[in-house]
């Protein structure tokens, strides 16, 4: 039987649009969610499924920066084919994109049963909400927001893509909040690190829902949910994203960091009381 299904699959998908590139950690909020709902949060079904309707989040980014998407991609073939081309900053971009998304994928292999045991307790989510909160009000304010997009170096690129491991090892660290965070130590504006981070999380979030489908689909997650959950997530995603760029533009983070250190200590107490099964 299927461990999720369809009025489960629209929570989680709504739950999934909202957060994924909000700085509050989408995999925290999820785990939050399936406990609430009853969903154990270990149950390998589970984690395949979460993984799969990131691909709808994923989808509304591509939608989103279409334009630029193909911008960058048409730089990157023409300057397979023209050196003359390869000093465009497009097409270096391109590459700085495919080479910081290496770390992670070394990462996310090696460590896969890390991930999908230990690591996915929520007592780890309510730890990493918390400590996360403060590297994002640090950044915030240790950063000078004077470089835009176009200064973007490779080494900007790896060491926001490599950071998106944080959020890796630990579910409610965020990795819009750990890729953000970075971008603003590293000078970079609001709006220009928030860009970077939609653009490299795009190869990480869509190679792991793919690699997760097939065992989304072998440990008895019905497809129908599957494709709800996905589809409820492009929607709601692709409004968040439209939102999530007009504020950073006029606002700092402290909102974000006020918000998780509240749920953060939310988490505590229910797990500390029973309520929650971590």
């Amino acid at each position: 039987m299927s461990a999720i299904g369809i009025g489960q699959a629209v929570i989680l998908g709504v739950v999934e649009g909202v957060t994924e590139f909000l700085p509050v950690s989408s995999t925290g909020h999820l785990k939050i969610t399936e406990g609430l709902m009853g969903i154990p949060v270990d149950d390998k079904a589970v984690v395949a499924f979460t993984a799969v309707i990131q691909v709808g989040a994923i989808a509304a980014v591509l939608v989103y920066f279409f334009k630029d998407i193909v911008r960058i991609v048409s730089a990157w073939g023409r300057g397979l084919a023209n050196r003359e081309e390869r000093y465009h900053h497009d097409y270096k971009f391109a590459w700085w994109v495919i080479y910081a998304t290496v770390p992670i994928v070394v990462v996310g292999l090696a460590a896969k049963p890390l991930i999908e045991g230990p690591l996915a307790s929520l007592w780890v989510v309510a730890g990493s909400l918390i400590v996360g909160s403060g590297l994002m009000w640090a950044a915030d304010r240790m950063g000078r927001h004077k470089r835009g997009e176009d200064d973007t170096s490779l080494r900007d690129a790896m060491l926001v893509g490599s950071s998106q491991i944080l959020a890796l090892l630990f579910p409610g660290f965020s990795r819009s909040g750990a890729t953000m965070s970075t971008g603003l130590i590293l000078d970079l504006e609001r709006v220009a690190a928030t860009r970077l981070s939609f653009f490299l999380g795009i190869p990480a979030l869509t190679g792991a829902g793919l690699y997760e489908l097939k065992d989304a689909v072998g440990a008895g997650v019905d497809t129908t949910p599957l494709v709800v959950g996905t589809g409820v997530s492009f929607v709601v995603a692709y409004a968040s994203i439209a939102w999530l760029l007009k504020f950073v533009a006029k606002h700092s983070f402290n909102a974000f960091v006020a918000y998780r250190i509240v749920i953060g200590i939310l988490l505590f107490g229910l797990l500390g009381t029973g309520v929650l099964n971590a």
